[in-house]
């Protein structure tokens, strides 16, 4: 009895044994395996690196020239927009000194024609001058506003109906082709005659 359960306790101790061996060797092989795949990940990685470095570089010189273009053409478009300011004052000071005088000529214009009018109904001065006067500023007023909505489209009003798209037409041959020509007939051959002598 003693020898099977040593042959019973041997058994385990060798298929424990056993199962140990396995398992070292299957670890050893995984992490073979694992030290493959770490070795062609760090060759991945070092050459991704050789390669994309230099796109890196080259990328970000092309940045740094875009935006060198890009402070160029904010300087042009500053310019732009100061020139565009100037001359909107220009053209606003200009405005005024066009529009004033013709203000002030039409007041008076319309002063004197309402003035005139007034004295001769009632033939009194106080009234016709003060009619004059509310009659200029009133003109004055109306051309004022008419010169500043002059050209501007009101904003009451409605926007047009779009209009609809034309029906499609088909393009001619750009290469009109001839009739073809008939081939003419065969010219016939002369008959043979003897030469003279």
């Amino acid at each position: 009895m003693t020898l099977l359960a040593s042959t019973a306790s041997d058994a385990a101790y060798w298929g424990l044994a056993t199962f140990l061996v396995a398992i070292g060797l299957a670890a050893a092989f995984m992490l073979f395996r694992l030290g493959q795949s770490f070795e062609r990940l760090s060759s991945l990685i070092k050459g991704t690196e050789r390669d994309l470095l230099p796109v890196i570089v080259k990328t970000g010189f092309t940045v740094d020239r875009v935006n060198y273009q890009l402070d160029k053409a904010d300087t042009v478009t500053d310019s732009a927009v100061s020139m565009a300011d100037s001359a909107d004052t220009a053209i606003r000071a200009v405005s005024t000194v066009i529009t004033t005088p013709v203000e002030k000529v039409t007041g008076i214009a319309a002063g004197i024609t309402h003035g005139f009018s007034q004295f001769r109904k009632s033939k009194n001065f106080g009234e016709a001058a003060t009619a004059a006067k509310e009659a200029a500023r009133e003109r004055e007023a109306d051309l004022r506003e008419d010169l500043r909505t002059a050209g501007r489209t009101p904003m009451e009003t409605e926007r047009p109906e779009p209009q609809s798209r034309p029906a499609a037409e088909t393009k001619p041959d750009p290469w009109p082709r001839p009739a073809p020509v008939p081939k003419p007939d065969s010219v016939p051959e002369p008959p043979d005659k003897p030469v003279a002598a």
